[in-house]
Formats: C-alpha cells, structure tokens, sequence
C-alpha cells in the first residue's frame, strides 16, 4: 500500500461499510476503520463527546462489535475499490496479534494498530519504547501486509518511542492520536464527560501534530502517516513539510466530506504555483 494521499482517520465515521464507501466517494484515497478488539465492547457512560476551544472531546471507549463480527462489514466494503486500513487494539502482544491474524483474513490493505487510545486500557503502550517494540514485533510476525504504528503524543519522548516501533520493522508510524484531556461543567461542578477523561482532536491539537511530526520525520526512516486537526489545504502542506508523506484527516469530516477534495485541490494548486510536480518532493522539507 502506498503511503500517500488523504485518509479517513481512525475513530470517524468508520463502523459501517455504507458510510466508508461514501467518505472514499467524496474523495478520501484511503479508509481508516473504527478501532476493532477481540470481543464486542460497549464502551464508556455517557456523554461521550463535548466540545471545547474549537476542538471535540471523545470519551468513546473503543466501542465496537468485536473482530468475529466485523467480518461482514468488511465483506461489503471489499466490493468496492476503496483502500482499507483495518485499525485493531488489544490488551497484550499475544492478544492483539490474534485479532490482526483474523483481521488479516478479511485482506484489508494495512492494519494500523491503536497503540495509544488516551481513555481506554491501551493508553500507555505507547509511553513505553519496550512495550511499543512487543506489540509491534508481535503483529509483524502473526501477518504479511503492511502494519503501521498509531503512537501519543501524551508522552515525554515520542521519538524514543517511534524509533521502537521502527526497530520492530513497522511499515509506518501514525502520528498522532488524539491528546489527553477533560473539559468541567462550571455550573454542575463537575466533569463533562462521562469518562471524566477524553481525548482532544481537531484544530487545537495541529500545532501538537506538526511538531511530533516534524520530530520523528528527522530520526525515522519510516514513512509518516500524518493526522491530528488538519482542516484545509494549508495545514495539509505544513503537515507534509514537517514530514508527513500521507495525511488522515477525522474532525474535520464532521463539517461536510467535501473537505478531502478541497484539501485535494489545494494542495496541488500550492505545488503548481510553488513550481513542485509532487507531494513526495515537499515532505520533511522544512526540516532538511
């Protein structure tokens, strides 16, 4: 699968195989599916959602129907042409590496594993180079298409931690999930979310995704799969400067699907009018 283009992110309107069809339809040159487990999982009490300083908080909990059952979905969007990134988790190396073995049945193009999902069990994974190293070697040795590594953004050193996934032979590292975070209801005294905790994504985490990508791109070889709070064509070009060769793109699908052709369209005309011919000639150049 080629790292390139503009992606569903993860988490987003990625449940059923009607609604994939029709983010690829309005443009998107990949799919990322909701994060699936080894069994069904309800998720957390609600709310689960708040908005905040432009942003949206998600306390979800990795609701979803569990791998066994995600089998039909994926039957149905296999029909089209789209491309898909089967998104997993699980609990420990043995256990995510048995639900990317199923998984990898379906023949999605990639998995990507949620290594880092900031209000659920798996948030720490990613904190920890060790942990991230087991988790990632364990799915490269259970499957043969291509694994990518979704890292935090939560914690101290994010490039220890990318360096891992990479010695772990990791086709690409997603950066970045979203940021721990919470939001208090000033009348009731209390959190808002269900969770208390959630994970913040949208614009006020892009300045967060730029920098870990701009980091990592410089120790990595790896290819980077951008995403955190990408709305227009300008935050596209700024995320692939600092290193991002492919972009997913999540909140912003909730203000119109039209935005990956927008974001499509702009990006060129910026590499025509900069005197670019492609993507891959501006990725990591601000940096270099």
């Amino acid at each position: 699968m080629k790292i390139q283009g503009y992606w569903l992110a993860s988490g987003v309107l990625g449940v059923t195989s009607s609604t994939l069809r029709r983010v690829h339809e309005s443009g998107a040159d990949a799919v990322v599916t909701k994060s699936i487990g080894p069994k069904p999982r309800p998720g957390h009490p609600g709310p689960i959602l708040a908005t905040s300083h432009g942003g949206l908080l998600n306390a979800v909990g990795l609701t979803n129907p569990g791998i066994d059952s995600f089998v039909e979905e994926m039957i149905e969007l296999k029909k089209s042409d789209v491309s898909i990134v089967l998104s997993i988790f699980g609990n420990s190396p043995q256990e995510i590496a048995d639900v990317a073995s199923k998984g990898v049945e379906m023949e999605p193009n990639a998995i990507e594993l949620n290594l880092s999902c900031p209000h659920a069990e798996i948030a720490q994974i990613s904190h920890d180079p060790s942990l991230t190293y087991e988790y990632v070697k364990a799915v490269k040795a259970a499957v043969g298409c291509p694994v990518f590594a979704k890292i935090t953004p939560n914690t101290s050193d994010i490039v220890s931690v990318g360096i891992a996934a990479e010695r772990a032979e990791v086709d690409a590292i997603v950066a970045i999930n979203t940021v721990r975070a919470m939001k208090i209801d000033i009348h009731q005294r209390r959190p808002v979310l269900g969770n208390e905790v959630g994970g913040l994504s949208g614009p006020p985490v892009f300045p967060i995704a730029v920098r870990c990508i701009y980091d990592l791109h410089k120790a990595l070889s790896v290819p980077i799969i951008g995403v955190g709070g990408v709305t227009t064509w300008q935050d596209a070009v700024e995320m692939h400067l600092a290193g991002a060769s492919a972009i997913q793109i999540g909140t912003a699908v909730m203000d119109g699907m039209d935005v990956f052709r927008e974001i499509k369209e702009g990006v060129e005309n910026y590499l025509q009018d900069e005197g670019f011919s492609e993507v891959s000639e501006i990725v990591g150049l601000a940096g270099r």
